[in-house]
């Protein structure tokens, strides 16, 4: 137990096999391909970083106005713009490596092929500590229904990677269901050894007075504070239907907000709305969050993963 003269309380969180300085990872999406920041912020002092999603080919990406803000978040679409995978290798990837902090790349394509593709031409190269598959896409082979959506079609995607991947594998399950519990089982019936979630909601702002979308592609994902008592919702219902870890994100700010995911079941959490504000907030809510732990008398962050007390 921490009190005067007792040292801090230890961050350091191993998920699934991979050791991190701390729980708190920069979400895909808001960190860009984490080089972009080096100069904003000291990236060895992250627990991990989640890369840009990455797809076979580069992706130009929506129309603008891409971002707008809400009274309590924003809503964002970027259309997954990207370089592609290959680009990613050869230019990103080098200078991550000179960094000690673990980074995950997030994958996703339109079909299985797709992620399959982009995770073999990642497996070939080193300095990834695993891999988040974003499964909120459209699936053109079958009609568009969205991977996220499909139990079984998730399955395929998450079993058909797994084959061909030696890193540990994430799957970022999107809110925009009806129940999580039976994407979160079949994520890890099919070899998930993670799950990461939620991914953004989708919604709609509009200009009264042009009587237009305020977003150039019409609805876009709404992220930020606001959603995060429905994210801090789902992270538990999920945390109580599967055995592997699971990362939580959506809306987290502070060192407080972060806890409550752990709370809820998490064994870390992303920061990524937060970043645009400030930049260093992951650095910041990890710091806050050993603060917390200070002032609650307890040894490390795993001592109140999954203590939710309800009713």
């Amino acid at each position: 137990m921490s009190g005067a003269g007792a040292p801090s309380p230890s961050l350091q969180t191993n998920l699934c096999g991979v050791a991190l300085r701390n729980p708190v990872l920069a979400a895909s999406g808001t960190f860009g391909y984490g080089v972009e920041f080096e100069t904003l912020v000291d990236l060895n002092q992250l627990g991990g970083m989640v890369v840009k999603g990455l797809s076979r080919e580069p992706i130009e990406g929506n129309p603008s106005p891409r971002v707008v803000e809400t009274e309590a978040g924003m809503i964002n679409s970027i259309g997954l713009q990207n370089i592609g995978v290959r680009a990613f290798v050869q230019e990103k990837l080098p200078r991550l490596a000179r960094y000690s902090t673990a980074v995950f790349a997030n994958v996703f394509g339109y079909q299985t092929e797709d992620y399959v593709e982009v995770a073999r031409v990642l497996e070939d190269h080193a300095g990834l500590a695993g891999y988040e598959l974003n499964v909120s896409c459209p699936n053109t082979k079958h009609g568009g229904i969205f991977f996220s959506s499909d139990p079984a079609l998730l399955g395929e995607v998450v079993a058909a990677v797994k084959r061909v991947v030696r890193r540990p594998l994430m799957v970022k399950l999107s809110p925009n269901v009806s129940a999580i519990e039976p994407l979160a089982r079949a994520a890890e019936d099919n070899g998930a050894d993670a799950i990461s979630l939620v991914n953004t909601f989708v919604a709609l702002a509009i200009d009264a007075r042009t009587r237009r979308p305020r977003i150039g592609a019409g609805f876009g994902g709404l992220s930020g504070p606001a959603i995060k008592p429905i994210a801090l919702r789902m992270v538990y219902q999920a945390a109580r239907a599967v055995k592997i870890p699971v990362v939580g994100l959506g809306g987290i700010a502070t060192g407080e907000d972060a806890a409550e995911f752990l709370i809820a079941g998490a064994t870390a959490v992303e920061v990524g709305t937060a970043t645009f504000w400030d930049p260093q907030s992951p650095v910041r809510i990890a710091g806050e969050l050993q603060e917390f732990l200070t002032r609650e008398k307890l040894a490390d962050a795993a001592g109140i993963v999954g203590t939710l007390r309800m009713g």
